[in-house]
């Protein structure tokens, strides 16, 4: 389904809840709420669900959009959501419509407008909006800023294109207070993350002569640390700011066992790697799980970058 088909099938809807993914971020987020609010503004009843894990970084600029106890939606699209396991919690049911930038979307919902060329979600719901109600407004050009950084790395990740800049740029023509986002996503760290920095640091292991770095964070460091989901929003990517790393690993105890976050450098594909443990992604960043455990998962990890063709 291509940009105007998907507008057209919105426009025809109402009562809509919008999904954001489990252990949402800034993308899912502020693209789900700026759509929310554009909607809005065409006289819709819509609302973004009201996901459990959005942590305090985000509830600022979201939670005013969050959907009632007892509202019952006619329709629900989903944003920036590849797969049904990684709908949010609590949250069961048919999927209308799905916009998303994901190559691996399993094209789950009723209709999709999937723009795999995009670096974030919030690109292609900028568009949307634009079809839709004209212009976007300065609160929603905060929220598809706050989209955009979040999965580019605030410009740094290769994933940036030069639309990426373009849709930043238009956010910021539209009022968008760039200067207060980057500082509060990406230039400030609580002492509790500089002290798990240096743990991670001093237990990493490397493999393929430094070209492969692991990380294990077990939930009992974040207990012992006061570490909140805020502040490991994006620790995922720490071991590939060290010179000569090109395949970053963190191993993270969650629900569905061991959380495979993989890092990589252009010469590799994430997305293929992971895919070989049941996961998916991007080709810079990607992600998988395996049941068993941290230890499994360490274990499974390694022989399918083995199998990518490191020799490790």
């Amino acid at each position: 389904m291509d940009d105007r088909e998907f507008a057209a099938a919105l426009c025809d809807r109402d009562a809509i809840l919008i999904l954001s993914h489990l252990r949402p971020d800034g993308d899912t987020l502020g693209s789900g709420a700026a759509l929310c609010s554009a909607l809005r503004r065409m006289g819709k009843t819509a609302y973004l669900f009201s996901n459990p894990e959005t942590t305090a970084r985000y509830l600022p600029y979201v939670a005013q959009f969050f959907a009632p106890a007892d509202f019952v939606p006619a329709c629900v699209v989903a944003v920036d959501i590849a797969t049904p396991d990684l709908f949010p919690q609590g949250f069961s049911g048919a999927v209308d419509l799905c916009i998303d930038h994901h190559p691996s979307n399993a094209l789950y919902a009723g209709a999709t407008l999937l723009h795999a060329e995009k670096s974030a979600c919030g690109e292609a719901v900028l568009d949307l909006i634009e079809l839709i109600a004209g212009s976007v407004t300065e609160q929603e050009a905060n929220l598809l800023y706050i989209a955009v950084t979040t999965d580019t790395g605030c410009f740094r990740f290769n994933n940036t294109t030069a639309d990426t800049l373009r849709c930043a740029a238009a956010c910021k023509d539209t009022g968008a207070d760039t200067f207060a986002i980057n500082t509060a996503l990406f230039m400030t760290k609580r002492l509790p993350r500089l002290q798990l920095e240096a743990r991670l640091t001093e237990k990493m292991e490397f493999y393929a002569g430094g070209a492969v770095a692991v990380n294990t964070l077990p939930n009992v460091l974040l207990v012992e640390l006061g570490l909140t989901e805020d502040d490991v929003d994006d620790i995922s990517g720490f071991s590939r700011e060290i010179a000569g790393v090109e395949i970053g690993v963190m191993l993270r105890e969650g629900p569905e066992g061991g959380k495979i976050s993989l890092r990589c450098s252009p010469k590799y594909d994430a997305a293929a790697i992971c895919a070989r443990l049941g996961g998916g992604g991007h080709r810079g960043a990607a992600g998988a799980s395996v049941p068993e455990g941290l230890d499994a998962a360490k274990k499974a990890i390694l022989q399918a970058i083995a199998d990518s063709g490191v020799e490790l």
